[in-house]
């Protein structure tokens, strides 16, 4: 004799596969850091002089040099997703060792090594005036902003743009490259200020 069995009770939705979910998400972690990209480089020179904004130690950057890069690097990871966001859903190529090492250090811990080159493209001049580079880091910002707008969350998972050092590259993961290596120079800008 076979016992009668209780119906199966409702499942609950449960996880999503691979971490997506369902419906709109909201506005992630990362995109929140970056609005604060302003305070983080520019805050700390914030009704500094022009000659505050050009004192570096020998052979180092100064401040405005600095953001400089800093825009270089935002105004270029930007205009390639613009240039990209037609293009067919993209899959991630395999990152070498050397790029998943780079990663864990820079998007992980946050910390770049001494002694590391700036891409080609992201070197400043060798002056560069407080104006130019406020309004180009400003400019590169705003360009950012519409990146986002216009393709997250519908292009998350499929649009890439190869970093140097750290291989292919989602919207999201370059925001929080941006604003890791923000964060790195910004300890330099301060340092600067200091004297």
């Amino acid at each position: 004799m076979v016992a009668a069995r209780a119906p199966p009770r409702p499942r609950s939705a449960g996880p999503v596969p691979r971490g997506r979910r369902s419906g709109s998400p909201a506005v992630p972690r990362r995109v929140t850091g970056f609005r604060d990209l302003p305070q983080i480089v520019l805050g700390p020179l914030a009704g500094r002089s022009d000659a505050d904004w050009q004192r570096a130690p020998a052979g180092k950057w100064t401040s405005a040099q600095i953001v400089e890069h800093l825009a270089l690097g935002i105004e270029w990871s930007a205009r390639k997703f613009v240039e990209r966001r037609a293009k067919p859903p993209m899959s991630r190529r395999r990152r070498t060792p050397i790029e998943w090492l780079a990663r864990q250090f820079i998007l992980g811990l946050e910390w770049y090594p001494q002694g590391m080159t700036a891409p080609e493209g992201t070197r400043p001049a060798a002056r560069v005036e407080r104006a130019a580079a406020e309004a180009r880091f400003r400019a590169g910002l705003e360009l950012w902003e519409r990146v986002v707008a216009d393709l997250l969350p519908a292009r998350r998972h499929d649009l890439f743009v190869k970093h140097p050092r750290l291989g292919d590259l989602t919207i999201e993961e370059w925001l929080a490259f941006h604003v890791s290596h923000a964060r790195h120079h910004a300890r330099q800008i301060r340092e600067r200020v200091a004297g």
